[in-house]
């Protein structure tokens, strides 16, 4: 569709509590987004001589966008300098305004060169859509990146082709705040995005990023993983598992039917889950996406649990009529009732092989917010 104002498409979001719908979030844009604008600026800088102020480039999502450039240098007709300051949208993620900026210069071969300089991180590790050794610049961006810059090459006649280096003057830092490392990309971000633009809330962004942890994982080696639902729990979970390397830890929040998929897809032989009772009470009773709207605590199994588990009937009820899953952890610790934990474990882990059909070993642990262990099982597919 044509560009407008709207191009920073607004979103709706839920429903509040009173009724009232909540304002529109706006989507933002991809670092490769920005980096194909600031690549076509900077062509333009380096045959003409005169820095645009804006361009225009094509996104994958199907529309046009005017990217605003800054920071322009000219070397004397070889080489240009543009950047452009990335806007996420009302979803700012760590790379919200970071300074994208490219240097393209000429080549005496034809054709477009890619490459990633300060601050865009190298892959040294498989299982990225990258290369080792390569810019962790991906696909898409590469081809927006040439599209965009191939564009003004051709409009302006030029007979020899140009380089072109990706750099983001904060990437070091800003990749700190990100797991690149342990993907096995260093020195900086990477320049990413398959549409172009940054959905708001998007859970397809944050399922990729589990995916590619998986492949990442099962391409140095891994047969066994560690899922945990955040930075909490898989901080004990590293601690719990200290033999395995950095690359098998993974945060696939409430994804829990998706990354159990994909471990299965990449030859996983094992997938280990840990994290807190009350998000794994409902895989135990059959949810594989355990965010709260979509899969509430089920008071009544837990109270079936607590019963196969020979909790007395006064203890059983208490669990029925509990408000929080916490409320139910502390009922049962207090009572000294583990098997009611374990439990919990084996029908979680039963539910996890029933969902992929098998051909895996699932262990879940659960432990309480200071890393104690309640329960622990172990159940070959």
């Amino acid at each position: 569709m044509e560009a407008s104002e709207s191009d920073v498409v607004e979103a709706k979001v839920a429903e509040t509590a009173t009724g009232a719908e909540a304002p529109p979030l706006r989507r933002g844009f991809t670092t490769g987004s920005c980096a194909a604008a600031a690549a076509k600026g900077a062509a333009l800088l380096l045959i003409t001589g005169e820095a645009p102020e804006a361009v225009d480039i094509d996104l994958p999502a199907g529309f046009r966008h005017t990217f605003q450039l800054t920071g322009p240098r000219w070397d004397a007709g070889t080489l240009a300098v543009c950047a452009t300051v990335k806007d996420a949208g009302d979803d700012p993620d760590a790379t919200h305004l970071a300074v994208i900026e490219a240097a393209v210069s000429w080549r005496a071969e034809a054709g477009v060169e890619i490459d990633g300089g300060h601050g865009v991180g190298r892959v040294t590790k498989p299982g990225l859509p990258v290369p080792v050794g390569e810019a962790a610049i991906n696909p898409v961006p590469r081809a927006m990146i040439r599209e965009a810059v191939s564009a003004v090459l051709e409009e302006h006649g030029a007979a020899r082709g140009v380089r072109v280096v990706i750099s983001v003057p904060e990437g070091e830092a800003i990749a700190r705040k990100t797991l690149n490392a342990r993907l096995g990309i260093l020195g900086g971000i990477s320049i990413l995005g398959t549409r172009g633009v940054v959905t708001p809330f998007s859970t397809a962004a944050y399922k990729a990023s589990v995916k590619q942890a998986i492949s990442v994982a099962a391409a140095s080696g891994n047969r066994e993983v560690v899922l945990t639902t955040g930075g909490s729990s898989e901080k004990y979970a590293i601690a719990m598992f200290a033999q395995l390397p950095e690359e098998a830890f993974i945060q696939m929040g409430e994804y829990v039917g998706f990354s159990l998929d994909h471990a299965k897809a990449y030859g996983l032989r094992k997938v280990t889950l840990v994290g807190m009772a009350g998000k794994y009470s409902k895989v135990a009773q059959g949810a594989m996406l355990i965010h709260s709207k979509s899969a509430p605590v089920d008071f009544g199994f837990l109270a079936r649990l607590a019963a196969e588990a020979g909790a007395e009937e006064t203890l059983v009820r208490e669990v029925a009529g509990a408000n929080t899953a916490s409320q139910v952890v502390d009922l049962m610790t207090e009572a000294g009732n583990f098997s009611f934990f374990e439990n919990m474990c084996r029908y979680a882990c039963r539910n996890c092989l029933e969902h992929v059909g098998g051909g895996m070993t699932v262990e879940m642990v659960l432990i309480t917010m200071k890393g104690r262990v309640l329960g622990r099982a172990e159940i070959r597919g």
